[in-house]
């Protein structure tokens, strides 16, 4: 059924496509305070974190009102007056298409932004059929949708952050490279709990490396054995460990901590990500929580599958970082002797200079 769904969904994207007339107009949009900005962006906890400094930054340097359409997988990303004003929660199984173009319609906005860099069938007819004056995006299949578009950077060359930041050409931003960075506020609640957790764990403050195990897949999964030898490799230093994962991965990460190491697991993201900001290190596979430890600058190390792509991975875009990544589709041919040689020059950087990097990475 799948198949067939996929297959209707590009004949249809074919007949919008050709038969809608070039939208490209000359006239420049005017940007101001007043303005009603409408962002589309779906997909992964990942898609939506990534996209975070553009929004910052029109925030910041624009103050106009801006409207989130994201996806129930991602949307509680944007959940911070500093990037949105208004989110709007698309759900594939109880919103049709034609009544989210009702709901777009109805914020009567000025412009509305696709930050896809794929070609949405979805997306494609929500930009089409909304009445907003002006549409953005990226110089890709759809582009006669757009009345305005940006180059799509060469993924092999550019991180996904400065692609994504391209938009910014549209909105005349000022140019603010060392201000740019991925965007994430964990609930004041949520960091509360973390810091009790931690304070009741780890009564005695050493350097705090956060061990994550988890990332949504098994291809991603370094294994049981290759995790305890990890936390082995590290125990000759003075350091408290903690270890990461999800509630689907409880049982291998208790096989990995024995009667040891402490697990911190929580149900929602933002209860999962508070303990982030108390980290001194982490190391982890390829995951959302990259980015989330960017926006807080944490050095980290991280496993990277790299199967059949020439992309450029998707590391942290503020962080100090090293990685060992494979061509092969999972991580379970990386050795621990690959990780040991990568990851000690990286972690002792930090962890033997406390004082200079300051009370960031002191331990609690």
């Amino acid at each position: 059924m799948k198949k067939i769904e996929i297959f209707f969904r590009n004949i249809l994207l074919w007949i919008l496509l050709h038969t809608r007339k070039n939208a490209n107009q000359v006239d420049p949009p005017v940007i101001n305070k007043d303005s009603r900005i409408l962002f589309v962006r779906l997909n992964r906890i990942g898609d939506a974190l990534v996209t975070t400094p553009l929004l910052k930054s029109i925030k910041e340097q624009i103050g106009c009102r801006i409207y989130i359409l994201a996806a129930s997988q991602n949307y509680f990303v944007f959940e911070n007056s500093n990037l949105s004003d208004e989110i709007i929660v698309y759900r594939k199984n109880v919103h049709g298409v034609r009544a989210l173009i009702g709901i777009i319609n109805g914020l009567n906005c000025d412009v509305i932004v696709d930050l896809h860099d794929d070609v949405s069938t979805t997306v494609s007819y929500l930009i089409a059929y909304s009445n907003c004056r002006y549409k953005f995006g990226l110089k890709k299949k759809n582009y006669k949708l757009f009345t305005h578009v940006v180059e799509k950077r060469d993924p092999s060359r550019y991180h996904v952050v400065d692609r994504i930041m391209e938009f910014s050409k549209l909105f005349h931003l000022k140019s603010e490279e060392e201000k740019i960075n991925v965007v994430f506020q964990p609930k004041a609640i949520s960091i509360k709990a973390a810091s009790e957790f931690l304070s009741n764990r780890f009564p005695v403050g050493k350097f705090l490396v956060g061990i994550n195990i988890s990332a949504g897949s098994e291809a991603r999964f370094w294994g049981i054995a290759k995790f305890r030898q990890l936390i082995s490799d590290l125990s000759p230093y003075n350091i408290n460990i903690l270890l990461l994962c999800s509630e689907k991965d409880l049982n291998s990460a208790s096989q990995i901590a024995g009667n040891g190491l402490p697990i911190y697991y929580r149900p929602t993201f933002d209860e999962f990500c508070a303990v982030i900001p108390f980290l001194d290190f982490l190391i982890t596979p390829d995951t959302s929580i990259i980015h989330v430890a960017s926006a807080f600058k944490i050095p980290m190390f991280g496993l990277y599958v790299h199967y059949n792509t020439n992309e450029l991975i998707w590391s942290p875009y503020k962080s100090e970082f090293e990685c060992v990544l494979t061509r092969e589709p999972t991580l379970k041919n990386i050795s621990n002797e690959d990780v040991k040689r990568k990851l000690l020059p990286l972690f002792e950087k930090f962890y033997f200079n406390k004082e200079k990097y300051g009370s960031k990475y002191s331990g609690l």
